[in-house]
């Protein structure tokens, strides 16, 4: 029973793992590249000015490094969530080392 609950619930936390590594790639495709390339156009001479220059640093000082931040967020959380399946793995050994040492301590008296 509590190896169905075990498994169960390790089939949940993968599940949440590979949705947060699908939004971490949304950011990245849809959000920081774009603005990345944006930025280089300009930079490339598409776009000149004052405007141009407010636009950069707007996009690099601003919405980029808030948008790394995100993902950033998103990869802590991943891996804390990983540390805590890990914990659960040794945690779920241990308790299945005892047990079966205690089994064998009473099939050796019985």
């Amino acid at each position: 029973m509590i190896n169905a609950i075990l498994r169960f619930a390790r089939q949940v936390v993968q599940n949440i793992l590979s949705q947060l590594t699908q939004q971490f790639n949304i950011i990245q495709e849809q959000a920081y590249s774009p603005m990345q390339a944006m930025v280089q156009q300009v930079m490339d001479g598409v776009w000149v000015g004052k405007g141009a220059d407010a636009f950069v640093e707007e996009v690099s000082g601003l919405m980029m490094p808030g948008v790394g931040k995100i993902g950033e967020g998103i990869s802590t959380y991943s891996k804390n969530i990983q540390n805590a399946m890990d914990v659960m793995d040794r945690a779920d050994e241990q308790v299945s080392g005892i047990v079966n040492a205690l089994g064998d301590i009473f099939d050796s008296i019985f």
